[in-house]
């Protein structure tokens, strides 16, 4: 359980970490404004577009063999990251980044859900959701910290030990896989469609802003993506061996966790690059500062996940948790952007802070935890995969949309900008997403009232069986 937290650790400190270090990266290799955004954006391309292919081959080969491997993908791009000397070569790094999370995130999902039975699976989620929030907040602290008393390229660098923590044990303290499953092949031709379509949407969106949404580059983009995911569902549905098996579309719980991650990454991603350069540009923090900021909503998060979910969730279940962390989150979002001023203070954030924490951390164990309700075993993986699938893309839409939202107000650069015109559009940029949060909530709704995990023997009869659902009283 240690390395599979760890391993999560890991995940969100290479999501968060570079938030910090955005300003100097890119002085240092000539990034615009909005063309900045693909240090994070490239990462989550390659992570949606492959999730699919990690999840199925987590199934098919093993899931401790798609977590050593994730976790090799990760050491050598953050070696060649850190050393990158130009846009074009930081920003391959990310894209093979997301090439080992998408192969170690629903890794570590499958051997969660597999390993762990009732009671204890829920403990092991939030163990997990509270290493992630642990992640986050190490990852705006180290990166503050490097980039501030070393260099940016540190927060990439930073990586290589990290991953050495868990490689070095895994092989003795993960239990081994069982013979590959080959038999089936691949659906390579379904991958391909899964992984160039999901790619193409996300580049139409982190391209509109800076392109423009008419030019011909985002424009291509999100046709081409739309075209080839259509014939992906088509493939689908004639392959006897799919990579994503469409009857999972039945299955409620799981359509439901993918909507609800879809609408909480997209504000997500757009509150944290709010928050960055609310403190950065605007209060003129350092980045070890800046680190310092994003601690304690990452701290309370690790409160929500680690000690309220797992409560909430035995007593009400994973819809009353899902459905209150979305509206908690929300509203926490949207105090800390109503404080925003050019005159404003690291207090001010604290309260929004704290509520935006928790409620973070109520959603992200419930989430995950839902979406592999009444999910076989041997396709575990493929699950955790359509569930961050939909949680990239939504943190593409996020970054796409909200930053356009936050530089709508000014032109040029934030240098040249007036701090008032920046404070009012990151402020109309942080309560949209806080409005998208709670609407999102009530989509938690739309799951079937079930027994608290207390009340059931084992997962299946808690998660899988209609006939044991009833109302909670």
């Amino acid at each position: 359980m240690f390395l599979l937290a760890f391993s999560q650790v890991i995940i969100s400190v290479d999501l968060n970490i570079v938030y910090v270090a955005l300003p100097d990266i890119g002085k240092a290799l000539g990034f615009s404004e909005q063309s900045l955004q693909w240090v994070v954006s490239a990462y989550a391309v390659s992570f949606g577009g492959l999730l699919l292919f990690g999840g199925r081959a987590v199934d098919r080969l093993g899931a401790r063999r798609l977590f050593m491997t994730g976790l090799v993908f990760y050491a050598v791009s953050s070696l060649v990251g850190g050393l990158a000397s130009s846009q074009a070569l930081l920003i391959g790094a990310r894209l093979v980044q997301g090439m080992g999370g998408a192969l170690l995130f629903p890794a570590v999902l499958a051997l969660i859900a597999t390993s762990f039975d009732g009671q204890q699976r829920t403990k092991a989620f939030a163990v997990w959701g509270a290493a992630g929030s642990l992640g986050l907040a190490l990852g705006a602290l180290l990166g503050g910290v490097l980039t501030d008393l070393a260099s940016w390229r540190w927060v990439f660098l930073v990586n290589i030990p990290l991953t050495l923590v868990i490689l070095i044990p895994a092989p003795r303290a993960v239990r081994p896989d069982g013979p590959a499953n080959t038999s089936g092949g691949f659906d390579v031709p379904a991958a391909l469609l899964a992984t160039v379509g999901v790619s193409a949407i996300v580049t139409g969106l982190v391209t509109g802003p800076d392109h423009g949404w008419t030019a011909a580059l985002p424009v291509t983009a999100l046709v081409l993506g739309v075209i080839l995911l259509t014939a992906f569902f088509v493939t689908e549905a004639k392959t006897r061996n799919p990579l994503m098996p469409l009857r999972l579309l039945r299955n409620r719980p799981l359509v439901v966790a993918m909507a609800v991650l879809l609408v909480f990454q997209t504000a997500l991603a757009g509150a944290y690059y709010v928050f960055t350069t609310y403190v950065q540009p605007v209060l003129g923090y350092t980045p070890i500062q800046a680190g310092l900021a994003f601690l304690p909503l990452t701290l309370f998060s690790i409160i929500g996940s680690g000690q309220l979910a797992p409560k909430m969730m035995e007593r009400f279940g994973p819809r009353i948790t899902l459905f209150v962390g979305m509206i908690v989150n929300g509203i926490g979002i949207g105090l800390t952007a109503v404080v925003m001023t050019t005159g404003g203070s690291f207090w001010a954030l604290v309260p929004g802070s704290f509520v935006w924490g928790v409620g973070g951390g109520l959603v992200f164990v419930s989430v995950f935890a839902t979406a592999g309700s009444g999910v076989d075993a041997e396709e575990q993986g493929v699950a955790g995969a359509m569930a961050s699938t939909a949680q990239q893309v939504g943190g593409a839409v996020g970054l796409a949309v909200l930053v356009a939202v936050a530089n709508s107000t000014f032109t040029g650069s934030y240098a040249d900008a007036a701090p008032a015109d920046i404070v009012q559009g990151l402020r109309l940029a942080g309560l949209i997403g806080a409005g998208l949060l709670v609407l999102g909530g009530f989509l938690a709704l739309a799951i079937k009232k079930q027994p608290s995990v207390t009340a059931a023997t084992a997962p299946e009869t808690a998660q899988s069986e209609p006939e044991s659902q009833h109302a909670l009283g």
